[in-house]
């Protein structure tokens, strides 16, 4: 039999009709950045997710605790360089500095054993889906109608009544004060990860990044009398003055603490341990700098640190190389 009748025989069997135009499959992750392009429109050659930054850079110094709980050389005491990108939730370039939406701190780390430390990382201790798949009719139940402008509230109510996890980041900002300088927020790592030591030991871990200076939230009156775009200037100018430095914590898992739902927080009870310390000591003028084509792909992991069973974690890398191959094909069309 010949090749074409066998793809014509295979194309029958699956009750594809040859009549009929061959639908291109999206991947998930491809939804996943179109829908975020959906949100407020296709913002090119900035981020799908988080578009509004600052590129900064500085080191990281990790201590005992941290070597007693993993091998990995990002621990080892020496100064670690640190591409740092600090940002605001949204996927509009513009997005307003006063929003009830993340802030972010991702990071590249790169000790001079070659290995390399992504990490990306946001100012509330959880994420706002438990599953991959739900994030995609997340974001769409929020993007605007094409006849109001604005979000379908049924359609919202509906998605959010059938997926109450998704609620509980948004209930998280809702309370949190509104960040006066990306320098006095905490970001959390919400997803667990596996560190292991030198003598095979393991233990699974959250982190966060706590800063030395403390948190600091907008009064009711700098939020009337604030400009909208403000944190990347502020940070420059206290950057400039002084480094800005933050305490890297570990939060450890018990036996039974669920690993794979980055919705739901720890116990406060859990043992959270400092094990190093992140300094930011430079902040680029500009947009640009050695951040701006970075993905901060969380799986992008030294020895000594493993990704858990997190599907969102495993899932987070694949869109960011969507977004970033989308970015850099529109800075070349231009």
């Amino acid at each position: 039999m010949s090749k074409m009748l066998w793809t014509v025989v295979a194309l029958a069997a699956v009750g594809v009709s040859l009549s009929a135009p061959i639908q291109a499959q999206v991947s998930m992750p491809e939804a996943q950045v179109n829908a975020l392009e959906g949100l407020a429109g296709k913002q090119a050659m900035f981020r799908r997710a988080q578009a509004k930054g600052v590129c900064a850079s500085g080191y990281f110094v990790g201590n005992t605790v941290a070597r007693n709980l993993s091998s990995a050389t990002v621990f080892s005491g020496e100064k670690v360089p640190v591409v740092a990108r600090f940002s605001v939730g949204g996927t509009s370039p513009k997005a307003n500095d006063k929003a009830r939406s993340v802030r972010g701190l991702a990071l590249q780390l790169t000790p001079s054993t070659g290995d390399i430390w992504m990490t990306a990382n946001i100012s509330a201790p959880v994420y706002f889906v438990s599953k991959p798949e739900h994030f995609v009719p997340f974001i769409q139940a929020r993007s605007p109608d094409p006849a109001t402008g604005k979000p379908d509230a049924a359609k919202l109510k509906a998605f959010s009544d059938a997926n109450p996890d998704t609620l509980r980041q948004g209930a998280y900002l809702a309370k949190a004060p509104i960040p006066a300088s990306y320098g006095q927020v905490g970001y959390w790592g919400v997803n667990a990860f596996e560190l292991v030591n030198a003598k095979k030991e393991s233990q699974f871990v959250r982190w966060q990044f706590v800063p030395d200076a403390g948190t600091l939230g907008l009064t009711e009156e700098q939020l009337k009398t604030m400009p909208d775009d403000f944190l990347a200037d502020e940070l420059r100018k206290r950057v400039a003055l002084a480094p800005v430095s933050f305490a890297f914590k570990l939060q450890l898992a018990e036996a039974n603490d669920q690993l794979v739902d980055p919705t739901l927080q720890w116990p406060d009870s859990r043992p959270v341990l400092t094990a190093g310390t992140l300094v930011i000591d430079k902040v680029e003028p500009g947009l640009d700098g050695a951040c701006k084509n970075l993905t901060f792909n969380p799986l992008a992991l030294p020895n000594g640190i493993m990704a858990s069973a997190d599907p969102v974690l495993l899932a987070r890398p694949a869109p960011y190389g969507i977004s970033l191959g989308r970015r850099l094909s529109e800075a070349v069309a231009k």
